[in-house]
């Protein structure tokens, strides 16, 4: 992992097109700003781990749903018709 050290208004290029800029530090907190384009996917770590989890968990699931229960009408030619009065 290579460890830069910025100060409030320093910035850092990413391959070139990606430029993150050091906007504010307060205390512990460091506010950022991203310019990228529109190509570049941009997540908050806790939000990729989420989307990952989710993605995982899509992948694992049974490629057919459970069957029915039995008298379950499956098409519509099983479903009862409504007779005009």
């Amino acid at each position: 992992m290579l460890r830069i050290t910025r100060r409030a208004g320093e910035r850092v290029i990413v391959g070139g097109d990606v430029v993150i800029e050091v906007l504010e530090v307060r205390g512990a907190m460091v506010r950022l700003g991203i310019d990228a384009p529109r190509s570049v996917s941009i997540y908050r770590e806790e939000l990729w781990l989420e989307i990952k989890q989710e993605n995982e968990a899509a992948a694992s699931a049974p490629d057919q749903l459970p069957a029915l229960p039995e008298g379950v009408p499956t098409l519509p030619e099983d479903l009862p018709t409504l007779k005009p009065e």
